[in-house]
């Protein structure tokens, strides 16, 4: 409703205003005019009204607030009504009144907002925690305390520690019940979790108990047993009262009361007995106020003043902080040369004279100044820090999680918006690095309803009479899997039996029933048995159900109870050895290698003997034709050179026995490619096979045509349907030539059954997807968890592997390796013999060569005239002279030139 419409309607209360407006105020008058409105005769008005006095004795007491200027307040009680509230603003704007506290309820803020933002007078609500009261509809509307939208975060929070997905709402059918419960829906979606059902009971207290009953009947007929409470004292009572009545307050239910309920256990307690009884286990929150000595001091003079009753509660500190804000905001208001004055609207002026008498209200001037000085405040009240950040809301918001225990309360931790859940006090923890890590949310023990430890699972199945609907696929072939038993409604094979052995492990009940899913002609398609979960038609779907990606987006499976994958199967053929056959044992690369060594042992053993062997020198030629036979004639041992030195010896006999290895490796491998039938297929696997043009066969129904056309890319007119395990026989016997295909890609389940009585065909090539079959279940089903869990038990004690063995063990076929793989041998099999050898062939050659430059005589003195280049060419040609020597004429040269050294020396001296 706009502005004009609401003024139309009150203008009738308006006449006594006959004066116009149009008065102004020095820089700092002697009094300044604040309203309040709030219900007097509720737990928060009756305190509010008592911290509002204090608060006015203390701003009006301290001179260096206001600076001689007084604060006057003038109380209305708008009784949560939102017509007497906005009656109750615009007679407030006929004086001299700059801002209003209040008001209390969040159902009368957004009409007095209206009015405030017109007439640009702040609005300060110490109460209105509806989060939709935004900043942006109601730019002069400023809340002093948290906002409901925190106090939701929160218990989403809770929510999603205990590890349960869904809740039920109860709330007060208003604009702040409805726009709470849809804060907690947008908060717990954030978190995987949701709101399973919602109901709204009428606001005034006249609600009889069996309307509340006939709400919570159905509530005890829902899957879950969170229930979250949005109300208010009176209703929330007697919904305490009726659940109390009915049982619900016992073993398996967890109760979330907002602080609604804490508001009443902190003014009123202690609470009657029989009251307390019928709350005992319930999980409350408390706006969080931090300890400080000023806050102590003020309970006590709050003691003194009232004997304890009313006691004080959170909102009583937000209203005392409040009138210091507003004064606080006022003294900086007058610090910056803002006046008090008022002028007429010239959209009202224009209606002067007329029986409605409208020209009676007016605009504060200087309003938007008076905003912005309360928007940036910074100051520590009794309830902390009174800042507000961008979205003008207060900052650190933080709550007392407490737990109704006995005659009193425990707290068991608090939550704050800077780190989660946590039982270290939010003051501790700005000091530290923020943390929102899930190992680091922790809370104290909780005395649950029923008075038990065990933290509830917080769902059971609705006792409402209906049976789970459990899809089944009908299929027509494989039916060793799942199969439904002609004439009857009731299913056997292989996953029925998983199914009924884990739902037995269950710790309760499961009323379910199996319905059919196919025409019974041909195997329905998977995909769409799964979609029927999210389109709600099915509860559940079992059956040989592949867990893959896109159906994970969808709904949530089981603890796989198969394991699972794409493979190829195809049909072999007999390979015969043709006319290179010997080449076939060693692979390319190894064959290189083999015969490289065979070279470089030869040359190395020609290095070593060459100087003291004379079967390895002469002529060149010669030399190298030894070296070739030599090297060679080792890989039949036939060699006829002796080795006379230590070095060569050594390398000779490692190298013999590699060439032992190969040569005993070879020759089996050789045997068995002539002796052995061998098997083989053109297709080694998936890539081979994507990169003919030859058509594929798949199971009807089967993910397996999705997966090749779209992550592999092959073309869908390459792809066959076939529908049972003859049809996959028939059409690899024909082969692609003959109207059949050249390979079947199917799940490995199905092809070990296929292959247990079809012994021609083999799998060819490694399994290529990685997955397996699982129940599946609508997204963030309680179900599942506990499914998974019991086909987990089913696993470890062994019944798993029986159910197996009684439905799929019937093998005709003899027990060889159903998979292909080469007779070649691998470079990768025998590189650590070639490793062993070149090692020792280059430690042998370093400690010759290092013999050999022993052996070189020093260079003469008189070397250095002729350059230090020409000295190392004749040190290389003399190491190089002195290798290709026998050692004998070695040794002799040697001596000479150590005579001629000595001549030389005695006849230059």
């Amino acid at each position: 409703m706009n502005v004009a419409g609401f003024i139309f309607l009150l203008s009738l209360h308006l006449g006594v205003f006959q004066i116009g407006y149009g008065r102004n105020a020095s820089t700092r008058p002697a009094v300044v005019n604040i309203g309040a409105m709030f219900n007097f005769d509720s737990i928060i008005g009756r305190v509010a009204k008592i911290a509002i006095d204090e608060a006015l004795k203390d701003v009006n007491s301290n001179s260096s607030i206001l600076k001689g200027t007084k604060l006057s307040v003038t109380l209305q009680d708008t009784n949560c009504n939102g017509f007497l509230g906005m009656v109750e603003a615009l007679r407030y704007m006929a004086t001299d009144v700059v801002a209003i506290i209040g008001p209390q309820c969040s159902v009368v803020a957004p009409i007095i907002s209206h009015v405030a933002s017109e007439l640009r007078f702040p609005l300060l609500s110490f109460a209105a925690t509806d989060p939709t009261l935004s900043s942006l509809q109601f730019p002069f509307f400023v809340r002093t305390a948290q906002s409901d939208l925190y106090q939701m975060t929160a218990v989403a929070d809770i929510i999603d520690h205990y590890g349960w997905k869904e809740v039920i709402a109860i709330f007060i059918d208003d604009d702040w019940g409805r726009n709470g419960v849809s804060a907690l829906n947008d908060k717990l979606a954030e978190r995987r979790c949701k709101i399973s059902y919602k109901v709204g009971i009428q606001p005034d207290s006249s609600v009889t108990q069996g309307a509340i009953m006939d709400i919570l009947v159905k509530v005890a007929l829902m899957q879950s047993r969170i229930v979250v409470l949005h109300l208010n004292q009176i209703v929330g009572f007697k919904v305490f009262s009726v659940a109390n009545h009915l049982g619900m307050m016992g073993n398996g239910y967890v109760w979330i009361a907002t602080d609604w309920l804490s508001l009443v256990l902190d003014s009123e307690s202690p609470l009657p007995s029989e009251t307390m009884d019928k709350i005992q286990g319930v999980l409350t929150l408390r706006q969080h106020t931090p300890d400080s000595d000023r806050k102590r001091a003020f309970f006590a003079r709050w003691n003194r003043i009232t004997g304890g009753s009313p006691q004080l509660n959170a909102y009583g500190l937000y209203a005392y902080d409040t009138v210091w804000l507003l004064a606080n905001s006022l003294d900086a208001f007058f610090n910056q040369g803002g006046v008090i004055s008022f002028s007429n609207d010239s959209r009202i002026s224009s209606m002067a004279g007329s029986a409605l008498h409208l020209e009676a209200m007016s605009i504060f001037d200087d309003g938007v100044l008076l905003l912005k000085n309360i928007l940036l405040s910074d100051f520590v009240g009794l309830t902390g820090p009174l800042k507000f950040n961008s979205d003008r809301s207060l900052i650190l918001p933080a709550y007392d999680i407490i737990n109704v225990l006995g005659t009193g309360i425990r707290q068991i931790g608090y939550w704050s918006n800077y780190s989660g859940l946590s039982t270290v006090s939010p003051e501790t923890l700005y000091t530290r690095p923020q943390n929102r890590s899930s190992a680091n949310q922790k809370l104290y023990s909780v005395i649950w309803p029923g008075e038990t430890l065990s933290k509830p699972r917080g769902w059971v199945f609705p006792n409402n009479g209906k049976l789970l609907r459990i899809g089944v696929p009908n299929r027509v072939s494989y039916k060793e899997f799942v199969s439904q038993i002609r004439g009857t409604d009731m299913f056997k094979g292989f996953c029925i039996d998983v199914f009924t052995a884990a739902v037995n492990l269950l710790p309760y009940a499961v009323p379910y029933k199996f319905i059919s899913f196919g025409d019974g002609r041909k195997n329905p398609s998977y995909t769409e048995l799964v979609n029927k979960i999210t389109a709600g038609e099915f509860d559940a779907v079992v059956g040989d159900i592949a867990i893959v990606t896109n159906r994970t987006r969808i709904v949530d499976f089981t603890q796989p109870y198969v394991s699972s994958g794409l493979v190829i199967v195809a049909r072999l053929e007999k390979e015969r050895s043709g006319a290179w056959a010997f080449l076939q044992p060693f692979s390319r690369r190894m064959w290189i290698v083999t015969g490289s060594f065979f070279l470089i042992v030869g040359i190395v053993v020609w290095i070593l003997e060459h100087r003291i062997n004379d079967e390895f020198r002469g002529p060149p030629k010669q030399q190298v034709i030894t070296i070739l036979w030599f090297s060679f004639s080792t890989m039949f041992f036939a060699h006829r050179e002796n080795t006379m030195s230590t070095l060569g010896r050594l390398v000779l006999l490692v190298w013999l026995f590699v060439v032992l290895i190969i040569n005993s490796s070879y020759t089996a491998s050789l045997t068995s490619i002539l002796t052995v039938e061998h098997l083989s297929s053109p297709i080694k696997g998936i890539q081979s096979l994507a990169a003919t043009n030859e058509p594929i066969g798949y199971q009807e129904g089967s993910f397996a045509e999705r997966y090749l056309s779209e992550e592999l890319n092959i073309s869908r007119s390459r792809l066959v349907s076939l529908g049972s395990p003859e049809a996959y026989a028939l059409a690899l016997k024909r082969g692609p030539g003959n109207g059949g295909v050249a390979a079947v890609v199917d799940e490995r389940p199905y092809v070990e059954l296929f292959l247990s009585s079809q012994c021609t065909f083999k799998v060819v090539g490694q399994e290529f997807t990685k997955s397996g079959w699982g129940f599946a279940f609508p997204r963030d089903s309680p179900l599942a968890i506990d499914m998974s869990t019991a086909i987990l038990a089913l696993a470890e004690n062994g019944d798993l592997q029986r159910i197996h063995d009684k439905w799929l063990m019937q093998s005709t076929c003899s027990l060889e390796s159903t998979e292909i793989e080469t007779n070649q041998l691998n470079l990768s099999s025998f590189w650590g013999l070639f490793l062993i050898c070149g090692i020792a062939c280059i430690i042998a050659l370093l400690i010759y060569f290092l013999q050999i430059l022993q052996q070189l005589p020093p260079a003469p003195e008189s070397a250095s005239i002729t350059g230090q280049d020409s000295s190392h060419s004749r040190r290389l040609r003399r190491f190089l002279s002195l290798m290709d020597e026998k050692e004998e004429q070695s040794r002799s040269g040697q001596k000479r030139r150590k005579v001629d050294n000595e001549r030389d020396d005695e006849f230059g001296s």
